[in-house]
């Protein structure tokens, strides 16, 4: 048995600020993927899958009891498991580029009763049911889930978040492959969490300060960034990811690795690249922009670069 192909996502812009209602844009990455397969020999990789989608079955089968929406075949799928069947995945975990989100839309895709498809006409209702379904099965992975990672990795489309309650799939401007201009990951070497980031945020929205801070700021450019990215108005996007890369530095230290600190300043003050977090920060992948890629590989020379889009 070998299920279809799930990729990894990237979210451009949004991270925390979607739990506040800003805009968001999230993209398919290709470059990561996981299949469902089966094995009756499994190595010890496949093995701690098999025994986390034991738990993820049993996780399913309790939410479908307490919620009549929520169906799937949960008998096909302990059978399944029982067999030996794991998440073969090349994304890796705790990296921000949606590891569990891929996992859940293989799972919803082979045993979800009445499930959404692709090929239907995708309507904002719709797109909101499947990431309400989305965000409870991802839950069991990450405590709180808003159901975007693997509603994009199901679709493979980019999303466009407007706020909580109004999603909708969208098309970005093609790249220009001849451009100077990049969107790269940059990978920090440290494994980060997602759950123990969000809670440092809910703990931090307790403050007025930050608070204010959110809403004047951090979604201002965040929301502006995203307009900006789809319309295609580079000049006044890499104005808008300044201004966030610097509100990040200041405002979610926490949530960057300590010895990317110095980094982070010296891409603002030379404007050679600027950086953002990418998903929850705490280490994984760090999201770059730059006008001019081959000065960012020269700054960056010690880091490994992997560009994801060529403006």
């Amino acid at each position: 048995m070998k299920g279809p192909l799930f990729y990894s996502k990237i979210l451009l812009f949004g991270e925390y600020g979607i739990i506040k209602d800003s805009k968001g844009l999230s993209i398919p990455y290709n470059f990561f993927k996981g299949a469902l397969k089966s094995s009756d020999k499994l190595s010890d990789e496949a093995k701690k899958s098999n025994e986390s989608l034991q738990r993820f079955a049993t996780y399913l089968e309790k939410v479908s009891k307490e919620d009549e929406s929520f169906s799937f075949d949960i008998e096909a799928l302990k059978t399944d498991v029982a067999e030996g069947m794991y998440f073969d995945s090349s994304i890796p975990q705790g990296y921000g580029v949606g590891s569990s989100g891929a996992l859940v839309a293989a799972v919803y895709h082979k045993y979800a009763h009445n499930k959404i498809t692709v090929l239907e006409n995708l309507t904002k209702d719709k797109l909101l049911t499947l990431k309400g379904v989305f965000s409870k099965m991802e839950s069991f992975f990450h405590g709180k889930s808003s159901g975007l990672d693997p509603l994009n990795s199901y679709l493979s489309l980019p999303i466009l978040i407007n706020s909580k309650d109004n999603i909708e799939s969208t098309s970005i401007p093609s790249q220009n492959n001849q451009g100077t201009g990049a969107v790269f990951l940059l990978d920090s070497g440290i494994i980060g969490e997602t759950a123990p980031m969000v809670q440092l945020f809910m703990e931090r929205m307790k403050e007025d300060g930050f608070r204010h801070m959110l809403k004047d700021q951090f979604i201002k450019h965040t929301d502006a960034c995203v307009e900006d990215f789809i319309n295609g108005n580079v000049k006044s996007l890499f104005g808008n990811i300044k201004q966030l890369s610097h509100v990040v530095l200041d405002h979610f230290k926490p949530m960057i690795p300590s010895q990317f600190h110095k980094l982070w300043k010296h891409g603002i003050d030379t404007n050679k690249y600027y950086l953002k977090l990418c998903g929850s920060g705490g280490g994984g992948y760090i999201l770059g922009f730059t006008e001019d890629i081959d000065g960012a590989r020269k700054e960056l020379k010690d880091y490994n670069l992997e560009v994801v889009y060529n403006f």
